[in-house]
């Protein structure tokens, strides 16, 4: 599915949403009156996809017959009004589940993230995206307070996770940098951690999918994901990017998103 040829001009779109079927905050339908509400012409639902782990986080194989079919009931009831979309972030874990796995072949999503919160520990995998707080904790319990490990952890399983496709969105491909920042400040702007970063990107830039730039984190901690240093780049090779909000929440469905799209068509030229 091609994304920015679905919106054209629009800049009222959001691709990148949780429901109630994962870590959401409100039902689909909160979610899709306040996007009509506040003049959206697009917009997709990404819940987390199933994981053969324990996760709260992620929504049950059970219940994606019930996430697919409350999406027909929303499409046909808002069909006339809104563009809507059933979709799915999915969480890359190793070479036996990800974005390629050929479950979600028979699922007709209509597009796919692709996403690292996991990265694998001696106790199995673990979920680092939390937040600073829970972040200093993992290090300590999971990884002996190795924070370079964690970080070419993470960036090496998101090239692995390239490397295998399946997807036509990365997701915040960079967020390890903010909890990496807050354990150790500096550390994106050493050689090695930047190395990684550029690798990855070259790696994205060849397989040519789209990048987000997820705002989530703007309000509250002035931070965008892909950071401005690496979105620079992106433009430069004409890598394909939507400005998405990541919302949990319906109030949030556009939070970011305007500071985002400003910074886009500023690089953009």
């Amino acid at each position: 599915m091609d994304l920015l040829a679905e919106i054209g001009s629009s800049r009222k779109y959001n691709f990148h949403s949780h429901t109630q079927f994962c870590d959401g905050r409100a039902a689909m339908a909160d979610f899709v009156e306040a996007a009509v509400a506040e003049g959206f012409t697009h917009y997709g639902f990404t819940p987390h996809s199933p994981v053969p782990i324990a996760s709260p986080c992620n929504m049950s194989m059970e219940s994606v017959a019930e996430y697919q079919a409350e999406f027909k009931r929303l499409k046909s009831q808002w069909g006339s009004r809104i563009n809507l979309y059933a979709a799915m972030e999915i969480d890359y874990l190793g070479e036996d589940w990800g974005p390629s796995n050929q479950y979600f072949d028979g699922l007709n999503l209509n597009y796919r993230i692709g996403s690292v919160h996991f990265i694998p520990s001696s106790s199995g995998y673990v979920d680092v995206d939390g937040c600073p707080e829970d972040f200093k904790v993992k290090m300590q319990r999971y990884f002996s307070c190795d924070i370079k490990h964690v970080v070419e952890t993470f960036y090496h399983q998101s090239m692995k996770m390239v490397e295998a496709g399946g997807f036509d969105v990365i997701g915040h491909f960079d967020k390890i940098g903010f909890n990496a920042s807050s354990y150790k400040p500096g550390i994106e702007e050493e050689l090695w951690y930047r190395t990684l970063v550029y690798e990855l990107m070259e790696m994205i830039v060849s397989a040519n999918v789209v990048v987000e730039i997820n705002t989530k984190a703007w309000d509250n901690n002035q931070r965008m994901f892909p950071k401005e240093q690496w979105l620079r780049y992106l433009v430069e090779h004409n890598v394909p990017i939507i400005v998405n909000s990541d919302a949990h929440f319906p109030h949030l469905i556009n939070a970011g998103r305007e500071k985002g799209l400003a910074l886009l068509r500023e690089l953009q030229g």
